[in-house]
């Protein structure tokens, strides 16, 4: 990281060094910014949201939400969701722990409305099929948009379950078939090990792609939104088809390290070449 991302981020880390903030997200598996982004930017957001929240298209099951918006393809709609995505504060900790040659996996809105379940537990890296415990391989950020609290669906949390094995499991999917209703998952909201971190708007929370987290419930009359950037080791296949999603014209004008991030770049020594040469090159 250069030194003067270190300085921007500073700020953030209330007087911690960098190191001893990310000895705490190793500890716990997530940690939590409130206030990184002031009003002007979470209007900007805001307006690019909107028109494509509140629309009929809703999830396909419990673990998209039948009651919730998701808006997929962030980079391809307005330059203000590269801006999260390159975040410095983000990058530092998703660098550190994924290295410098990082994938932006997916990036989404999830904008839960009245009367939205819990979702069912889940960890984002399980597509990666290896046995646990292991190291993340990725690192989800959650930006909120709104102020996300226990009673209108802030993310819940298992705490240190980002070290358990394969014999600890929560309430989650049987199988990678999301079915529409496949169980009663607030069965298990008595659990003592639940965190719920509360973020007012504008605060950015981050987590381990192996932590068991879940989508709260919607007890409110309020719409809540966030949107979360999902960073992957340089390695893996992203979760979304960026170079799809984002159109090579569009993708020329984002910012150079959004466009490392959702493709144009090498993981060492040469993955990723287009007919043998550096990926950037198709853009000009």
């Amino acid at each position: 990281m250069l030194n003067s991302d270190m300085a921007d981020i500073s700020t953030h880390l209330d007087a911690e060094s960098f190191q001893e903030a990310k000895a705490r997200y190793d500890a716990d598996g997530y940690l939590v910014f409130e206030n990184v982004l002031d009003t002007q930017t979470l209007n900007r957001v805001r307006d690019a949201l909107s028109p494509y929240l509140g629309t009929p298209l809703k999830g396909r099951n419990d673990f998209e939400g039948t009651k919730t918006n998701r808006v997929y393809a962030m980079l391809a709609k307005d330059p203000v969701f590269a801006e999260l995505a390159i975040h410095p504060l983000a990058l530092a900790f998703a660098e550190a722990d994924l290295g410098e040659t990082l994938r932006l996996s997916a990036c989404l809105a999830i904008q839960l409305h009245k009367d939205e379940t819990v979702q069912p537990w889940h960890f984002d890296d399980a597509h990666m099929l290896a046995p646990r415990p292991r190291a993340a391989w990725g690192l989800s950020a959650f930006w909120a948009i709104d102020d996300t609290t226990a009673e209108n669906g802030a993310t819940q949390f298992l705490r240190g379950s980002h070290l358990w094995g394969d014999d600890q499991r929560p309430l989650a999917l049987d199988s990678p078939v999301f079915e529409k209703h496949d169980k009663d998952y607030s069965a298990d909201d008595a659990r003592f090990d639940i965190v719920t971190p509360e973020l007012p708007a504008g605060s950015l929370m981050i987590a381990k792609s192996t932590l068991w987290h879940r989508g709260g419930a919607n007890k409110t009359d309020q719409p809540r939104t966030i949107i979360t950037p999902q960073y992957c080791v340089g390695w893996a296949r992203q979760l979304e088809n960026m170079v799809l999603a984002v159109p090579p014209e569009t993708a020329a004008k984002l910012p150079k390290r959004a466009q490392e991030l959702i493709g144009y770049s090498i993981h060492h020594p040469f993955m990723g070449y287009v007919d043998g040469m550096h990926p950037s090159k198709v853009l000009g």
